[in-house]
């Protein structure tokens, strides 16, 4: 079993690989790829559709999402937004397109990589209210009652002590402000060979948690009432099962009721 210091290691590196990959604005979602001996495989979790959305930046989507956040996280203009987890920046700049020029889009990732290039796409498009922070989601470095609006898309997955990173989303957020998440979750059992799996940690699937103890996470927090909508099946194909699972280990994870979903959820603070 990773650590959670080895697990963060281990999305870091992937991250950074896919961030320094320049050619590309269209890695799998949520970094859910494997190889098998020969030749990459893409596994996409994104069902959803950036294309038409005012801010949307094509050089910025790497898509590495499972949801569209912004879509259900009413940003007003002048609201202060962070992004947790903003990669090359997609969600800041939609989120830029709502707050306008008079709010401000904080996003924070712990890949440098991923600042570095967040911050070029920044410049490329001339905004001065969007910034990018090197930062660890469990300890984010903002103030308290700082944000009108938390913003993330598939990341709290990966982050080993999610109920810290809540206690930190309500710390930051200011009083009647709110979160609009999308993220992954697991009902029944994963087969341990895919949940040590190093590329499903990167991939957003071996360190998701159960619906249930998400919800519990989020009032754990604080947070009184909590919503979720929009679920979207993830199926895991054949062909990256494969690399990790017998064909009778295959047949036996197919015949059990486990489900991996991507979910959007709210709270108000």
């Amino acid at each position: 079993m990773n650590s959670p210091e080895e697990i963060k290691e281990i999305v870091k590196q992937k991250y950074s690989e896919i961030a320094l990959n320049k050619k590309s604005n269209t890695a799998p979602s949520c970094c859910c790829s494997t190889k098998s001996k020969h030749t990459p495989i893409p596994f996409s979790v994104m069902t959803d559709n950036y294309i038409g959305i005012e801010g949307y930046s094509p050089e910025a989507d790497l898509g590495l999402g499972c949801g569209l956040p912004t879509q259900y996280s009413t940003i007003k203009k002048g609201d202060v937004v962070v992004d947790l987890g903003s990669g090359a920046g997609n969600d800041c700049f939609v989120a830029r397109a709502e707050t306008g020029d008079t709010g401000k889009v904080i996003g924070i990732d712990f890949t440098p990589a991923m600042i570095d290039r967040a911050r070029i796409n920044t410049t490329k498009l001339g905004y001065n209210n969007v910034e990018f922070i090197l930062g660890d989601l469990e300890n984010i470095p903002l103030p308290d009652n700082f944000a009108d609006v938390i913003v993330s898309n598939c990341v709290l997955n990966l982050v080993p002590n999610k109920q810290k990173v809540f206690n930190e989303i309500y710390r930051v957020l200011k009083v009647g402000g709110h979160f609009s998440i999308s993220d992954i979750v697991v009902s029944g059992k994963l087969p341990d060979k895919i949940k040590q799996a190093s590329e499903m940690y990167a991939g957003c699937i071996a360190s998701a948690i159960s619906l249930d103890d998400y919800i519990d996470c989020i009032h754990e927090a604080g947070f009184e009432c909590a919503s979720y909508m929009n679920k979207t099946p993830i199926i895991i194909p054949d062909e990256v099962l494969i690399n990790y699972l017998s064909s009778d280990e295959i047949s036996d994870y197919k015949s059990n009721p486990t489900k991996i979903e991507s979910i959007n959820f709210y709270a108000d603070k």
